[in-house]
């Protein structure tokens, strides 16, 4: 019986003694908490809203799509702006991802971009730098890539690696091979000068 009375009276001082516990520790947060200074400045977005509003833009835009003879076609960029009176659709940062049929991969980066809607095509510049699944690396000025149909065209003298050895060149093309439907073949023309390395 004792030991019950005592159980009764514990829980009776603690039905008291927690919740003033509590207010006392949320009071001792409030007063220990660190101050606000309204002086302080805000952070906010270094963003010339005037500029955004005269030349719209788009940040990581992404286009898919497939070509006509099946290959797969991915655009990505670190900032796009639309077209405009006189000024064609651009973009800046560009990686151009090509998977043909036949399992082949190229990728293309090119620190700009401009849209030519009435010949269907993107055309790169700015240091285009072209990799192939097949073990090529070029570089050029200018690079033109077809949207509908799988097709890139240097504009510019090119300079290539591959597993045939170092490669200088007027010209590259990347297109399907007429002879051979469902395949592919880069081919360089134009003074085409050839440093062989055996083994390659």
């Amino acid at each position: 019986m004792a030991r019950a009375d005592t159980h009764t009276r514990v829980v009776g001082w603690l039905k008291v003694a927690l919740p003033l516990a509590a207010l006392a520790i949320l009071s001792t947060l409030f007063l220990v908490a660190r101050r606000i200074d309204p002086e302080a400045a805000l952070p906010y977005a270094e963003v010339d809203v005037e500029d955004l509003a005269r030349e719209p833009r788009m940040t990581a835009p992404t286009y898919a799509g497939t070509t006509s003879d099946g290959s797969a076609l991915t655009l990505s960029a670190d900032e796009a702006r639309p077209a405009a009176e006189g000024t064609p659709a651009a973009a800046a940062g560009l990686l151009l991802e090509l998977a043909t049929p036949d399992g082949s991969r190229t990728d293309l980066t090119a620190v700009t971009a401009r849209m030519d809607p009435a010949a269907r095509e993107v055309v790169l510049s700015g240091g285009v730098v072209v990799t192939t699944s097949s073990g090529y690396r070029l570089e050029t000025a200018e690079m033109a890539a077809k949207l509908d149909r799988t097709g890139l065209e240097s504009r510019a003298p090119v300079t290539a690696t591959g597993p045939a050895g170092d490669i200088r060149a007027d010209r590259m093309v990347l297109s399907q091979d007429p002879r051979t439907p469902g395949a592919y073949v880069l081919v360089f023309n134009g003074g085409v000068r050839l440093v062989y390395q055996p083994g390659g």
